[in-house]
Order: C-alpha cells, then structure tokens, then sequence
C-alpha cells in the first residue's frame, strides 16, 4: 500500500521522529513522509512511534491508498532536497 504520514509532535521529540519514519518512508516535506509500505511494517512504524509519542502533547496522520495508481502528487515551489543532495 501507498500512505502519506504526517505528523506534529513537540519540538523534543521531532528528530525521534524523523528517524523512524526516514527507516520505512521517504521524507518529503517537514514532518511529512510518503512511500509504499507492507502492512506488517506499518504496524512496526506505529508501534515505533506510539513508544515515543505523547498523545497530550502529539499527533500523527497517516493517509492510506491501496495502490499508488490513484495517486497524484503536484508540488508548487522548490523542492526539499533528498538525502542524497546533502553529500557532495
């Protein structure tokens, strides 16, 4: 399946966050990744998450396709560079 994950969590634990989700997803925006996942890591990415997440303080959206053909993605702007753009 193809899903969106975004999240909003307290400044402390973003980079937690960004961490994890970069293991099974590809970073996109700020607090925003995508990519196909298998159910089974799905449920290893939520359990990841849910172990550093304060649900008073945190949320996380997760936007579910059953197939990336129905997909669509338009960006406006510059691009955030991938990791691969950092190195030299």
């Amino acid at each position: 399946m193809f899903i969106i994950l975004v999240y909003d969590v307290n400044e402390k634990r973003v980079y937690k966050f960004h961490k994890i989700c970069k293991k099974y997803l590809t970073w996109v925006q700020n607090s925003v990744f995508e990519g196909e996942i298998t159910e089974a890591n799905l449920r290893i990415l939520k359990d990841e998450l849910k172990s550093i997440m304060i649900e008073e303080e945190d949320s996380i959206l997760i936007y579910k396709f059953r197939t990336k053909k129905y997909h669509e993605r338009e960006m406006l702007g510059i691009p955030k560079p991938s990791h691969e753009d950092l190195f030299f």
